[in-house]
């Protein structure tokens, strides 16, 4: 039996989940999971769908079949293979824990992804890399070549057919044309104290002003610094007896953490764009057991 996944993003009316639903049904297709949300604030309509072809109905006459429902309703909407792996690319500098905790995830699959390789402005992590078996990538970055640096990294991004960019720590901000041009496809993360602590040692600060709470966020790249649609987020308490050393360690987990989520949701396609903010559907049960990693 073929497994899909079915992403429908539309304006809110009467009828969609029938026609949906009856579609499936005449196709000789069970519905595994599904999950819908409308936002009355922007009149939108969002639904992923899970499902399986007990009749062996292919990809191409599903979407051909599917394309009526899809036009009487003006949908945004695709039919996903649910055993097609996205390939992702993942960039690093020199702060290697998300890099680290990803490559483990992907090595005993609980992060099921294609890494098609790593690129970084610095070799500090080439024998990791190399040591998975995953090409390895140097594009130096100055202030000078930046355009062409970029260039490389499209270059690249086209040869492997790159689904997904993942910032695991990568302190190069990126050009708003390749932001715009990567738009939804590009997954970042930091830490939560901004905007209060900026710059150089922000755990430092943090603990100089007594934080109680130590935070990470995951978000869409855009061409505002840190300011794209959020995908996940979470926070680790602290107390008055723990060091600036202990609140750098915490902070690390917490950043792992919360990437490896981020990116199970978007391989996933839970994750739905909805202006300057995200819908974020909960996993379907067959996904459930990878996600919940630490």
């Amino acid at each position: 039996m073929m497994s899909y996944v079915l992403t429908v993003t539309c304006n809110s009316t009467r009828g969609i989940v029938a026609a949906i639903s009856g579609y499936l049904a005449d196709q000789g297709c069970n519905i595994v999971d599904s999950s819908q949300f409308d936002d009355l604030d922007t009149g939108k309509f969002f639904m992923r769908i899970s499902f399986i072809s007990e009749e062996g109905a292919a990809r191409p006459q599903l979407l051909e079949g599917f394309k009526p429902i899809a036009d009487t309703f003006g949908m945004t909407w695709e039919i996903h293979d649910g055993n097609e792996r996205m390939k992702v690319l993942l960039m690093v500098s020199r702060f290697g824990h998300c890099l680290n905790d990803l490559l483990y995830r992907w090595k005993i699959g609980a992060l099921p992804i294609d890494i098609v390789g790593v690129v970084s402005n610095h070799f500090d992590y080439q024998k990791v890399v190399v040591n998975h078996d995953i090409p390895f990538h140097h594009i130096k970055v100055t202030k000078d070549n930046k355009a062409k640096a970029e260039a490389q990294l499209m270059d690249l991004v086209e040869q492997t057919g790159t689904d997904l960019i993942v910032l695991a720590r990568y302190m190069q901000v990126l050009s708003d044309p390749l932001c715009r041009s990567m738009s939804g496809k590009i997954i970042n993360i930091h830490h939560s104290f901004l905007p209060s602590f900026k710059g150089a040692n922000p755990y430092k600060q943090a603990y100089q002003r007594g934080v109680k709470l130590i935070g990470a966020t995951a978000h869409y790249v855009t061409a505002d610094l840190d300011e794209g649609p959020i995908i996940e987020q979470d926070t680790v308490r602290v107390t008055h007896a723990q060091s600036p050393d202990d609140y750098v360690s915490l902070g690390r987990d917490v950043e792992s953490q919360v990437l490896a989520r981020a990116i199970h949701a978007h391989i996933h396609r839970r994750v739905f764009l909805n202006g300057n903010r995200t819908i974020v559907f909960p996993p379907s049960p067959g996904s459930y057991a990878s996600e919940r990693m630490g």
